[in-house]
């Protein structure tokens, strides 16, 4: 299970804001979406991360994105494995971390969940709480 390539459970496709956008956007943008960690790309490049907590901490209407954005990301590539994401979630208390190639081209997202539910969903293929409900949502 922790053994496997990140790449198997990362989101590929993740919501992404671009440099110049407003604080005001992004703000919104996590609140519709329920994200509170987004990454910042420019041609495709990670440039940085921004969270709600840098907008909490920079909540100026007229910032942008890369006023505030955290520019020193931790990052992992598709090859790494689920549980060096697992340890990283765990040591540095991350939520969410940038899966990026050689390039430093965003190949995807993975989160602390992600994790969580590729480890129980190996464990436990059928629900273990609910099954019922699980049963119904099925037929």
């Amino acid at each position: 299970m922790m053994n496997q390539e990140v790449r198997r459970i990362m989101t590929t496709n993740p919501v992404v804001v671009g440099p110049k956008e407003s604080i005001n956007s992004v703000s919104q943008m996590m609140i519709d979406k329920k994200i509170q960690q987004i990454p910042v790309v420019e041609d495709g490049k990670l440039l940085g991360l921004i969270t709600s907590f840098d907008l909490w901490k920079n909540n100026s209407e007229k910032s942008t994105v890369e006023q505030v954005m955290n520019k020193n990301v931790l990052v992992i590539t598709p090859k790494d494995k689920v549980g060096t994401a697992a340890q990283l979630f765990m040591d540095k208390r991350f939520k969410t971390l940038p899966v990026v190639n050689l390039r430093n081209e965003l190949k995807g997202v993975v989160t602390a969940f992600d994790v969580i539910r590729h480890n129980m969903t190996e464990a436990f293929p059928r629900p273990i709480l609910y099954p019922e409900v699980f049963e119904e949502i099925k037929a």
